[in-house]
C-alpha cells in the first residue's frame, strides 16, 4: 500500500466473492462506498423500542455493497413480530442517504438474534437506562 492509498480504498479493491468477517458480520464491497463507511453510518439507526442503535444491538448481519453502489444490508430484528419496521427502514435510508444510491434491507430471522448478539458498548448502553444484561 502506497502513503497515499488508505485502509478503506484497499477494502473497497477487494473482490466481493471473499467477503471480510468481523464476528458473525460479513462485508464485501464492489462499487466505491467503503462498508465500515456505512456500518458506521448505521449506527445512526436506533431501535425506537429499546433507544440503542442497531449496529450495537447485533441487528447487522451482512452489508453488501455492488458495483453500482447499491447496498444490501442483512438485517434482523429482536422480534419477527415487530411492527417498527418501516421506521428503521426509513432512518436507514436517511442515514445512508448520500453513501450509496440505494439501500436494501434483507429481513432475515436466521440465526435468530439474541442477547448474545449486543455488543460491549451496546450492553452499556443498555446498562445505562437501567436494562440488566
Amino acid at each position: 500500500m502506497s502513503d497515499r492509498e488508505t485502509p478503506a480504498a484497499e477494502a473497497a479493491e477487494a473482490p466481493a466473492e471473499a467477503p471480510a468477517v468481523t464476528g458473525q458480520v460479513a462485508f464485501t464491497s464492489a462499487g466505491t462506498v467503503s462498508v465500515e463507511d456505512l456500518h458506521e453510518a448505521l449506527m445512526d439507526v436506533v431501535d425506537p423500542e429499546l433507544g440503542i442503535d442497531v449496529v450495537n444491538l447485533g441487528l447487522i448481519y451482512g452489508i453488501h455493497i455492488d458495483e453500482g453502489d447499491v447496498a444490501t444490508v442483512d438485517m434482523t430484528l429482536t422480534s419477527a413480530a415487530c411492527p417498527l419496521t418501516d421506521v428503521i427502514e426509513d432512518q436507514a435510508r436517511t442515514a445512508t442517504d448520500g453513501l450509496v444510491k440505494d439501500l436494501r434491507i434483507n429481513w432475515v430471522w436466521m440465526p435468530p438474534w439474541g442477547p448474545d448478539k449486543i455488543t460491549d458498548e451496546g450492553r452499556d448502553q443498555l446498562r445505562a437506562l437501567g436494562f440488566n444484561v
